[in-house]
């Protein structure tokens, strides 16, 4: 029996060669430079932090050299895919704007000319690669048992032996096209296993993009190339689509940094050119016990979901995973305030190579700065978009009162040093809930006054409305409320309380924090002087009537 007829019999059916499929998938039209780099995640549930990390870090390395970013499904190991694993996918990267040049975008439905992008509509293809790996005496069929395997683990246990399938453990790396034949007429299951040329000893040197020149074994596995269900294991999958996509650069997560061996040995065997590698620290937190990875089982702020529910703005989370990526990003982006993420230019040499700190605070802090850099139309837009989704109340306010609610995110936004209390969309109600009136009657108030006499404050509340009310100029606004304080025996500056005391009941600051309470029912608002003319007296009026009876 040749070569070639043994790989008929391990993968019968297979028609196309390796030849076949290179002239299917050419070398991409790009310019020199140009990066072609993938997401590949498993559908085995949500899209994780870190994950998202890895894909805004590929999708802006390919952008800003004018290359390819796809999104490639690996989907071969069935038994792990959860239920719209895939659409789940493609709507958290939707979500944030992580845009795919190529790949899948739904369930059934796929773009560009590299495909399918999805694993498990590759099977040919890849059985075509494991073809000429037997045909050239490279691989080869293994009939262990589950059984036999753990044998063989308990055996290199009990020796402090290295686990795995090589050398002397490798039972069946010389069985005869014969013998191989025998069993497979008899009916046992087998899998094609790669029969490594390595040497465990010797030892070989890589660059990584991020982590720099890295010394690892070769490696010397029998690893599984082919599983029993005919489809690939994750390794083997990699260097076909990896090798017929054209991908320039592998950018995934540090766990996999000890695949490499594997991997970059896998491209020799053919003579294919190996793509560079950027493996990307896990993100971290800190914890009472020390800092540890971000789990996607112990943190909610792990899953993608969780920003969105949020609402906090899907650019804040971008510009944040910029700064986590490379640390001079938050420089250059206040130094840069009319440019946009797409004008920095992010660079492997400065993405951590131990670890960044994943801290929520902080986005919270970016999140402030974004939001208050916007115009009133884009919160407003921003509002009605999350409370759609999770807050009817409110959105039906915003609804009805569009021109007003634009004015009150307007509040101390157009100025030198914009207000910065919004940091996520969630808040919308919280921080404005009483400049509605359907939400400030039905809510649960508490006055609290920086004075005690229940006459004095109704004084002042009625000689504000009656005698000093005016909205005309805040510089105006301002000078009466200076005036009501000298008439009713209150500092008119609070200078000049402290200088005398004695001389006077308080200052004009006790009597904006009258008017404010009596108003909002709150000790802490935006400027007083906006959120009176956005009222207008009649409603002021109703208001402090209100806040005389609360007293």
């Amino acid at each position: 029996m040749t070569n070639k007829e043994y790989a008929n019999m391990l993968l019968p059916g297979i028609d196309k060669t390796v030849e076949d499929y290179e002239k299917m998938y050419p070398i991409r039209d790009l310019k020199e430079n140009a990066i072609v780099t993938r997401f590949a995640p498993s559908p085995t549930g949500f899209v994780h932090m870190g994950g998202l990390f890895a894909a805004f870090i590929s999708r802006k390395m390919a952008k800003q050299t004018d290359g390819v970013f796809f999104l490639r499904i690996e989907d071969t190991d069935k038994k792990r895919e959860v239920e719209h694993g895939i659409e789940g996918i493609i709507t958290d990267l939707k979500n944030f704007q992580i845009n795919i040049d190529e790949g899948v975008i739904s369930q059934s439905s796929q773009m560009g000319n590299y495909g399918p992008y999805i694993q498990s509509e590759r099977k040919d293809v890849y059985q075509a690669f494991a073809k000429y790996l037997i045909e050239n005496d490279l691989a080869y069929p293994c009939f262990c048992t589950e059984e036999e395997l753990e044998e063989i683990r308990k055996k290199q246990e009990s020796q402090k032996e290295r686990l795995g399938y090589y050398g002397k453990y490798a039972k069946y790396r010389n069985i005869t096209k014969e013998e191989a034949k025998e069993k497979i007429d008899n009916g046992e299951k087998y899998i094609i296993r790669l029969k490594s040329p390595g040497n465990f000893e010797d030892k070989f040197k890589f660059k990584d993009l991020v982590k720099g020149v890295i010394e690892l074994p070769v490696n010397d596995l029998d690893i599984v190339i082919i599983k029993s269900d005919g489809l690939p294991t994750y390794h083997f999958a990699h260097l076909v689509d990896d090798h017929l996509m054209h991908t320039t650069h592998v950018i995934r997560g540090d766990e996999w940094l000890s695949s490499v061996p594997i991997h970059t040995q896998l491209f020799s065997i053919f003579g294919f050119k190996a793509p560079k590698y950027a493996h990307i620290a896990p993100l971290m937190k800190d914890t009472e016990n020390g800092r540890r990875k971000l789990s996607k089982r112990k943190d909610p702020e792990a899953a993608v979901s969780y920003y969105t529910e949020l609402g906090i703005p899907v650019e804040a989370v971008l510009l944040y995973l910029c700064t986590v990526a490379n640390s001079n990003f938050e420089g250059w982006y206040d130094q840069n305030k009319d440019k946009t993420l797409d004008d920095f230019k992010l660079e492997f040499s400065k993405i951590s190579s131990s670890g960044s700190l994943f801290d929520v605070s902080k986005l919270l802090n970016i999140s402030k700065n974004y939001i208050s850099r916007l115009t009133k139309d884009e919160v407003y837009n921003l509002a009605l978009e999350y409370t759609k989704n999770y807050d009817k109340e409110m959105y039906d306010l915003l609804v009805k009162y569009e021109s007003y609610s634009k004015s009150v995110f307007n509040i101390e936004r157009v100025q030198k040093k914009p207000r910065k209390d919004l940091s996520m969309m969630s808040e919308i109600k919280k921080l404005n809930w009483y400049m509605y009136d359907e939400l400030y009657y039905t809510y649960d108030k508490k006055y609290i006054y920086p004075i005690t006499d229940k006459k004095e404050i109704e004084t002042i509340l009625n000689t504000y409305i009656n005698e000093f009310y005016i909205i005309d100029s805040k510089d105006e606004w301002f000078n009466k409320m200076k005036d009501l304080s000298e008439k009713l025996g209150y500092a008119r500056e609070v200078k000049e309380f402290k200088e005398m005391p004695a001389s006077f009941k308080g200052h004009v600051g006790d009597i904006s924090m009258v008017l404010r309470v009596a108003l909002t029912s709150l000790n802490e608002t935006p400027d007083l002087y906006e959120i009176m003319n956005l009222m207008g007296k009649e409603r002021i009026l109703k208001r402090f009537e209100d806040a005389i009876k609360n007293l």
